[in-house]
């Protein structure tokens, strides 16, 4: 059995005050819009519900624990969701734990309408966690790859306290772009 150290634990807040925030903030932004909203393995978690109460939200997990209105596995195509159904689709923390993000990006991309927005967010600088598999680690970089036919309207980072270059956490707000392919000569990284 491993032990949390008190650094985890900081970490811990830390990284779900930074989601929280970024909610609150994404919903303050779209507060004057509507429409459907889907939750990707919110489990108990409500922020989403209780910041867009002016959308119709739906969840979305791969098991039916915590009773959400879709199970699945979002890393394949989910006959039950047509596309272009989701005006937004709030990924947050549930990324790091899929088998193929790549897959999961596609799927979340074919759900959303042209122009809807993914709320998207994952660790850096955290230790392994449940709910297990916890298989990835994403940076600024590696969001943009994820992300590269999707037009990135924010990456909001949480630094590590005393360490340049290793963030804690990413947020990161973009915009579905359904007639977008970028080649890999044309991604476009910030130097460091």
């Amino acid at each position: 059995m491993s032990t949390v150290s008190k650094l985890d634990e900081e970490l811990l807040i830390m990284g779900r005050e930074h989601i929280t925030e970024f909610v609150q903030r994404t919903a303050q932004r779209l507060a004057a819009g509507s429409g459907k909203l889907l939750e990707i393995g919110p489990q108990e978690r409500s922020e989403v519900r209780q910041n867009f109460s002016n959308y119709c939200v739906e969840t979305f997990d791969i098991v039916d624990t915590y009773q959400p209105t879709h199970v699945g596995d979002i890393t394949r195509r989910n006959e039950s969701i047509a596309d272009d159904t989701y005006d937004c689709v709030a990924c947050l923390d549930v990324i790091e734990h899929t088998l193929d993000p790549f897959g999961a990006v596609r799927e979340m991309r074919r759900i959303l309408k042209n122009s809807g927005l993914l709320l998207i967010s994952a660790p850096l600088n955290f230790r392994i966690h449940g709910p297990i598999p916890d298989c990835w680690r994403f940076t600024e970089h590696g969001f943009r790859v994820l992300l590269r036919d999707f037009e990135i309207l924010e990456i909001d980072i949480l630094e590590s306290p005393g360490r340049d270059l290793f963030p804690v956490h990413y947020n990161v707000l973009a915009q579905n772009d359904k007639f977008r392919q970028t080649a890999d000569t044309d991604l476009k990284f910030r130097f460091i």
